[in-house]
C-alpha cells in the first residue's frame, strides 16, 4: 500500500482550469460555434447557461479535491 506525504498548509488554487490548455480551446471553440447564432437573445441565453453548469461543475470537482486533500491529511 503506497502512503502518501501530505502538507499540510496545502491550498486548493482557485485558477485550476484557467491554466489547462485543454480546457481553454475547448472554452474557445463553444464561443466560436455560438457566435454564428443570430438571434442575438438566445445566443447570450446558451452562454450564461453554459457558464451556469461550468460554475456548477467547478464547484464540485473544488468539493471533491477538498475532501480528498481532507482524507489524504488523515493518512
Amino acid at each position: 500500500m503506497v502512503k502518501y506525504k501530505n502538507n499540510i498548509n496545502m491550498k486548493i488554487e482557485k485558477d485550476w482550469k484557467m491554466k489547462s490548455k485543454e480546457y481553454l480551446i475547448e472554452i474557445q471553440k463553444f464561443l466560436d460555434k455560438v457566435d454564428n447564432i443570430e438571434n442575438e437573445t438566445l445566443r447570450k441565453e446558451i452562454i450564461i447557461q453554459m457558464l451556469r453548469c461550468d460554475e456548477e461543475l467547478t464547484k464540485i470537482a473544488e468539493e471533491k479535491f477538498q475532501e480528498y486533500y481532507e482524507q489524504g491529511k488523515k493518512c
